[in-house]
């Protein structure tokens, strides 16, 4: 049976994809949890976002500066439209907690999105561009592959 699952893969492959159940050799999140407890660490799931996209906005990193901890950590990113923001990422997902690294405004209620990219595209053109013609290249590669 198949099930749409996301594992640790590139930032195109990271995107959900099908994979069966039981052919897996990469740990599920679930399985992550399990060893962690039940709860899943967001200052490692902070690290795995930056990285996902850090390759299409001007600057991303987990803030050094907030109270990152195991259910909540804090991202700065500059879009390359140059507009920053601090993002709250936690179980229920990532969502706009300031405008200005290091800085959260209590007033603000954003919607939480799902995943990174869900927050980005939404945020900024420069975001999709860069990820349209990142996902081009790839499609390229692997019609050039004969896949």
């Amino acid at each position: 049976m198949s099930r749409k699952c996301s594992v640790d893969l590139s930032y195109l492959e990271r995107m959900e994809v099908d994979c069966n159940q039981g052919e897996s050799t990469i740990p599920s999140f679930e399985e992550d949890c399990v060893e962690l407890g039940g709860v899943k660490d967001m200052r490692l799931e902070a690290e795995a976002v930056v990285n996902d996209v850090l390759f299409a906005v001007a600057e991303m990193f987990v803030s050094q500066k907030m109270d990152n901890a195991l259910d909540v950590a804090y991202i700065n990113v500059e879009t390359r439209e140059g507009n920053r923001y601090c993002l709250e990422l936690t179980e229920a997902g990532l969502r706009v907690v300031g405008y200005a690294f290091d800085q959260v405004d209590d007033s603000l209620s954003t919607q939480f999105h799902e995943t990174v990219y869900s927050l980005l595209d939404s945020l900024s053109p420069g975001y999709r561009e860069a990820f349209g013609n990142a996902l081009l290249q790839r499609l390229e590669r692997l019609k050039q592959n004969g896949q």
